[in-house]
């Protein structure tokens, strides 16, 4: 079945290697904009969701390809993406091994843990984006990933064959992610920005069930503002995260009120221009740390500053 609107064009996604062509069809609409290929990379495809700081991997060898789309188009949403996808994949004799969406991803720490070209060749909703996971033999993987804009969808494949691979595990035998990114050191906030595409801004301070910002000098926000003023043309999306204390629509609220906060301090004492910045919230769905102590609480009632694009 086919979402609203899609008209069907083919396209070939040869890759050098012994799985050879595979062919989808694609939207009428849809440019290609990134076609990196590699004859010998890695990847690490994810087989489930983010959960408990960990995301399970099988991490690739092999004759890489990594391509992305944008599909010109208003109204279509990443289910309608991903659907014509899902069952071509599976007419070609792939197995799905993982699906999810947003939320049953991981959300934002899905988004962050999985490879994702970097914009303009791939754009990802943080609030709407769904990914797939699948097999076609031993030797041959792919990471599925939808998204969209206010009036274009955007797709990105990347697939693997005459792999190598291994299941990343812990002692128990459960699956397990790389290890997480470092946490922020004072004076690193845009290296870390810059290269994972996100960081804590971990010198704020936010009490349970508020939304109102210490006044306190921040160097986080003043690096974040000597950043943004020195490259005028880069945008950053503030995402703010509560502690798992009431309801996830309340909290969701909450968190989007605490980076708006984050926003209005950067324009009003940083004067960091409006445009550059915008004001998402995620409640409690992204924990850094257990919410069951005080201090895990203090850790996941935060902002973080996501980078939208590399120049």
């Amino acid at each position: 079945m086919r979402g609203p609107g899609f008209i069907i064009l083919a396209l070939g996604l040869g890759l050098c290697g012994p799985a050879g062509a595979l062919e989808l069809n694609l939207p009428a609409s849809a440019t290609a904009l990134s076609d990196e290929r590699t004859e010998l990379d890695s990847y690490d495809l994810p087989i489930a969701p983010y959960a408990g700081g960990q995301m399970p991997v099988i991490s690739l060898e092999g004759h890489v390809s990594r391509q992305s789309w944008r599909v010109a188009t208003q109204g279509l949403t990443s289910l309608q993406l991903l659907t014509p996808l899902r069952e071509q994949l599976q007419e070609a004799g792939y197995d799905i091994l993982f699906e999810c969406d947003t939320l049953g991803c991981g959300g934002f720490d899905f988004r962050f843990e999985t490879e994702v070209l970097p914009a303009p060749s791939m754009h990802v909703d943080l609030g709407d984006f769904r990914f797939l996971s699948a097999r076609n033999g031993p030797k041959d993987h792919l990471g599925l990933l939808v998204s969209h804009s206010a009036n274009a969808g955007f797709i990105q494949l990347i697939r693997v064959t005459d792999t190598a691979q291994s299941i990343k595990t812990d002692t128990n035998g459960a699956a397990l992610a790389q290890p997480s990114p470092p946490a922020t050191v004072p004076g690193d906030t845009i290296g870390l920005l810059v290269s994972q595409g996100h960081v804590v801004l971990d010198d704020l301070a936010f009490k349970t069930g508020s939304s109102t910002l210490d006044d306190r000098t921040s160097p986080s926000l003043q690096a974040l503002a000597d950043f943004l003023l020195e490259n005028p043309v880069r945008r950053v999306a503030l995402v703010g995260h509560t502690d798992a204390v009431g309801a996830l629509d309340n909290n969701i609220a909450l968190s989007k009120k605490r980076a708006a906060s984050v926003l209005e301090r950067l324009v009003s004492r940083y004067n960091v221009p409006r445009g550059q910045l915008s004001a998402e919230g995620m409640g409690y769905l992204a924990p850094i740390a257990p919410n069951q102590t005080e201090e895990g609480r203090e850790a996941n009632r935060r902002v973080e500053a996501v980078l939208l694009n590399t120049e």
